[in-house]
């Protein structure tokens, strides 16, 4: 009989072991500790949905859409979608559970996201963000405040000297329209020197070709007529509050007014927090304003602002965290005290002390696997005449609240 041959992962997902989870943890504890001073407070939403909810909120003829979303029909004959980001979802439960009489709602959650694209350095078809959104305010402080958010997570993963903070405004409706028409007028009078997929964008979404990467189409977009001149004035006040509101709340930035989102529901503030430290794929954490979102599923006019952050890419740039060492491992030395030592470890757990135990093996041996286990203590068991003798080793303060929650007196063997 042939032996089967074992799958082999799928391409674009990823098996975690040792320090790459203590450092994927890092993040998502960092994250939660941060989001709780902000007040925001944790969801959980489906990890699909009906494709509709992702078509119409991402739009139809974007990438992710059209290219890289896993949608199947279930056997219902329905068509869902794996989430390839959670800010639709939200949005949905928004409209669906009754969370207006809420409002405003500052949210934050983080869980795997699923795009089919090329795997690369940072870049998964199984991936995790964090994710925080302010549904509700239509006031320029909800953007402060999920920038200072953002800005103090980075702090406190040790990586906020590396990164820098890339703002821009898209203004109101009337700014982006005019905007847009002075764009393509620019962009057809040199159509002749644009790349296949900018001349493709001309016709349904102009503004992405602002941050083409393809370098025949940077001269014409560094070209470009910028924003600021079609500003209408409430627009300006508004990136100026937001301003304002960082400058006041130390969160340094730097204006890029080639910054841009494609989708029409975008108002206003757009962000980026960029590093240098993952090649031409910097971003690290990403975001903006979408007052029109909430309508595009269907619902009332509802202004909103969010970001996500790519856990894994995050995970890459920050120092490996301290491993976590045990409070105590037991060795049992001989198999006579396994009961008694295990009887005793399942005292110090419920104690709240982080334990494991080596019964098993070659007995001469297990002292000496235990001592290369990262604990502060060993607690050994032994038989000697007839009686189960227990030795502590190591931390004095662990071993000190060990003895107090034990009797450490000999026990005869049972």
């Amino acid at each position: 009989m042939a032996k089967a041959e074992t799958p082999k992962a799928i391409r674009g997902t990823q098996d975690m072991l040792g320090e790459q989870v203590e450092r994927f943890q890092h993040v998502v504890s960092t994250f939660d500790r941060v989001r709780r001073l902000y007040g925001f407070q944790r969801v959980e939403i489906p990890v699909f949905e009906a494709t509709a909810v992702f078509a119409r909120s991402l739009g139809e003829t974007t990438d992710v859409v059209s290219k890289e979303m896993y949608t199947f029909e279930d056997r219902g004959g329905d068509s869902v979608t794996l989430r390839p980001e959670f800010t639709a979802g939200l949005c949905r439960a928004y409209l669906t559970e009754g969370w207006q009489q809420y409002a405003p709602l500052k949210l934050a959650t983080h869980g795997p996201v699923f795009r089919y694209e090329r795997p690369q350095k940072g870049r998964y078809r199984q991936f995790h963000q964090l994710d925080a959104e302010v549904i509700g305010a239509a006031e320029p402080q909800a953007d402060v405040e999920l920038l200072a958010l953002a800005d103090q997570l980075l702090y406190e993963l040790g990586i906020a000297d590396g990164v820098t903070l890339q703002l821009n405004t898209l203004g109101d409706a009337a700014t982006r329209d005019a905007w847009r028409g002075a764009l393509v007028a620019h962009f057809e009078k040199h159509r002749g020197e644009l790349s296949e997929d900018s001349l493709a964008r001309l016709e349904r979404n102009p503004l992405r070709i602002l941050d083409s990467k393809d370098p025949r189409d940077r001269p014409v977009a560094d070209s470009a007529p910028g924003i600021d001149a079609h500003l209408t004035s409430e627009a300006g006040a508004f990136f100026e509050a937001v301003i304002k509101g960082l400058d006041a709340a130390g969160v340094a930035w730097t204006r890029n007014d080639r910054l841009v989102r494609g989708l029409d529901y975008y108002r206003h503030t757009a962000f980026e927090f960029v590093t240098d430290r993952l090649g031409a794929q910097g971003t690290v954490l990403a975001g903006g304003r979408y007052d029109g979102l909430i309508e595009a599923l269907g619902g009332p006019h509802t202004p909103a602002v969010g970001w996500a952050a790519g856990i894994e890419r995050l995970a890459m740039v920050i120092e490996a965290p301290e491993a976590e060492k045990l409070d105590i491992v037991v060795a049992v030395e001989d198999d006579r005290a396994t009961a008694r030592a295990f009887k005793d470890v399942a005292c110090l757990r419920r104690s709240g002390l982080m334990v494991d135990i080596i019964a098993t093996g070659s007995a001469r041996k297990r002292y000496d696997k235990a001592t290369k286990v990262p604990a502060k203590s060993i607690l050994s068991y032994v038989v000697r005449e007839g009686l189960i003798l227990t030795g502590f080793h190591g931390d004095g303060e662990t071993v000190d609240r060990a003895k107090r929650l034990l009797p450490i007196e000999a026990h005869p063997v049972a």
